[in-house]
């Protein structure tokens, strides 16, 4: 009878002491190749996105030496209807740490983004992707009007809320239609924490560009150590 008592609050303690460890500890959360740690507080959020790596990538020709250094990386943040969500990016490896934690920060302060959803999901097309105000990394494509690889094709790029900050050279808008500016909700500005937060991390801004304006767009040249 004592030992049946000993291991019955035995058990329980065992018990207790787990739910407090659920409760109050990280959880973990894979989605295909990418595992991601996160706070207890981001649980429920809303799932705009939940794909597999090889997923992400269905349905374009891309080179092996490309997709070699591709990950997919799980964010979440706080979108126009002001409740949590996750979404996911497609990137290079390297920058993988940089993206985590810049969406990190995106989130605490609350800065508004639409959806984040790997560009698949709308067959490739960047016009497709932008006119949805979808935030994305890799896309195995050209610059538009020329033959240069992007920097997305890569995935050392990413466009953030297109509609609030959009694409503008010579008068023209990219998305069509869209209009920056600057107390907008969702709007990427000079004095923006996000474009610091980038920049920190050797990132550049297109709303510094000169000749055209990409207040979407972040990049990175990695350098020969990374």
């Amino acid at each position: 009878m004592i030992r049946l008592i000993i291991s019955f609050v035995t058990i329980s303690f065992f018990f207790m002491n787990t739910l407090a460890q659920h409760n109050t500890h990280l959880v973990t959360h894979s989605s295909g190749d990418n595992t991601t740690l996160l706070n207890s507080s981001v649980v429920g959020a809303i799932i705009d996105s939940d794909f597999k790596l090889e997923e992400a990538l269905y349905g374009q020709r891309i080179p092996a030496s490309v997709t070699t250094n591709l990950t997919i990386v799980t964010v979440f943040y706080y979108g126009f209807d002001e409740k949590l969500h996750q979404g996911q990016l497609v990137v290079h490896k390297e920058v993988a740490r940089d993206v985590k934690d810049i969406f990190e920060i995106i989130r605490q302060i609350h800065f508004p983004i639409e959806k984040v959803v790997p560009i698949c999901k709308y067959k490739w097309s960047d016009d497709e992707s932008m006119r949805v105000n979808n935030t994305s990394s890799f896309n195995y494509r050209f610059i538009s009007g020329s033959k240069i690889l992007s920097k997305h094709a890569s995935g050392l790029a990413i466009d953030i809320n297109p509609k609030q900050n959009p694409y503008i050279k010579n008068g023209t808008t990219s998305p069509a239609g869209s209009v920056y500016i600057a107390d907008t909700k969702g709007t990427i500005t000079t004095d923006c924490r996000i474009v610091e937060e980038f920049k920190k991390r050797g990132w550049t801004w297109g709303g510094d560009w000169k000749s055209l304006k990409d207040y979407q767009h972040f990049q990175k040249i990695l350098s020969a150590s990374e």
